[in-house]
């Protein structure tokens, strides 16, 4: 068997230009965000306050930016959007039909239908049944 190959002991500038070298790139695509906003996407869950306790932030101004960003998160998709966005989106998303549809028409339209020989079959198997 070959014995292991001994490592080199780390070189101390080597590993501060490896440090630098790391913390400037993480510096560059680093970015300060001082606005906030919430995920629409995500589901918003509301907590109450205790019921014997007078909440003072409840009471103000209703923030119509936050109130039209939740209202529209949960509108349906063909609401929210003027074509669909994903292919799955695409099976549902014209729901009216095509051609107007007339029940008249023998040639859309199976509906069941009796005759002597289904009458017949559904009395014996009626009579079996009960025998």
């Amino acid at each position: 068997m070959s014995k292991p190959v001994e490592k080199a002991p780390k070189d101390v500038v080597h590993q501060l230009a490896i440090d630098r070298e790391t913390i400037k790139k993480e510096l560059r695509t680093q970015k300060l965000h001082t606005t906030f906003n919430i995920n629409p996407r995500t589901k918003f869950h509301c907590i109450t306050g205790k019921p014997n306790v007078r909440d003072l932030d409840m009471e103000g101004e209703k923030d119509q930016n936050l109130a039209n960003i939740l209202w529209r998160s949960f509108l349906e998709p063909r609401m929210k959007y003027t074509s669909p966005q994903t292919e799955a989106q695409e099976i549902g998303w014209i729901t009216t039909p095509l051609i107007d549809t007339d029940t008249s028409d023998r040639r859309l339209n199976f509906h069941r239908r009796s005759n002597e020989i289904t009458k017949f079959m559904a009395q014996s198997s009626q009579h079996k049944e009960n025998s």
